[in-house]
């Protein structure tokens, strides 16, 4: 039997050991890489189809996961007026992708098409646009397929509902002074926990004002919801003035919801004792 000097046994431990730290830090990040990519995926809920297509709100960063079928072409659109870039596909053997256009002007949309030649396959898309870029994973089944997912664009829709308050803002002449004698505090706020949480709300008898944190950037500030009394949500426009949400009524209950995934949730209740009269 050959016996190890010493020394030998050192280096013979000592290389281990260094190709061993390597591997345990791969195994580390692997794991921090799945668990990432897991909690940033979107996956199709029955809720978020209208019609066969799925829509989505759009978040940078997040993946969605988009199910095809053999012989199937699933459509993925683009926001009109959005102008295809580039569409890079992990596995270009194995999966059909082109792009098409409908429409024209404005109103012109670019699509991606997607057919996988078998079922058992995944890879992952990445597209580009003038506008954005999309994460997409893609996997195939023999089972049915998503026909198109498209998207909503919360943040667009705030942008725009502020330049529109902005320039209705801008328009309208200075208000009068509140009467403090007619102001009505009798409101309750809860929910989460979140840097936006109103301080407090009130209302004067025709408009009702919702108090932000003091430093809170108006792009931050989340849509207002009124709730009807079956439940149903409606979204509701208001005017942003300093740090105040002004909304043009009253209401018995009222919601600002931010989020996609996990909607982070403040609700904001009239007392009730004058419950019954928002108009």
């Amino acid at each position: 039997m050959t016996q190890l000097h010493p020394l030998s046994l050192l280096a013979l431990s000592l290389a281990t050991a260094a190709h061993a730290a390597p591997e345990a830090k791969r195994t580390t990040s692997a794991r921090a890489v799945a668990a990432a990519n897991a909690a940033g995926t979107i996956e199709p809920t029955p809720n978020a189809f209208v019609a066969a297509s799925a829509m989505l709100p759009f978040v940078d960063g997040q993946i969605y996961h988009v199910l095809t079928a053999p012989e199937t072409v699933t459509d993925i659109l683009l926001q009109p007026g959005e102008t295809l870039g580039s569409v890079a596909a992990g596995d270009t053997a194995r999966w059909v992708i082109g792009d098409t256009t409908s429409g024209s002007g404005a109103d012109k949309r670019a699509h991606v098409l997607v057919k996988p030649i078998g079922p058992g396959l995944a890879t992952n898309l990445v597209i580009t646009t003038d506008r954005r870029t999309y994460h997409v994973t893609l996997t195939s089944a023999a089972g049915p397929a998503m026909s198109a997912i498209a998207w909503t664009y919360p943040q667009d829709t705030m942008l725009a509902l502020k330049r529109a308050t902005d320039a209705a803002a801008a328009a309208t002449p200075a208000a009068p002074a509140l009467d403090m004698d007619q102001l009505h505090f009798d409101y309750a706020i809860t929910g989460d926990k979140v840097a936006w949480r109103p301080l407090r709300a009130f209302d004067d008898g025709k408009q009702t004002y919702i108090e932000l944190p003091a430093g809170l950037g108006t792009t931050d500030a989340p849509p207002l919801f009124v709730v009807g009394a079956t439940g149903a949500a409606e979204l509701v426009n208001f005017r942003l003035r300093g740090r105040y949400y002004v909304v043009d009524r009253l209401f018995d209950v009222a919601e600002m919801r931010l989020g996609t995934k996990r909607q982070q949730v403040v609700r904001i209740t009239r007392g009730t004792t004058r419950r019954g009269r928002a108009v």
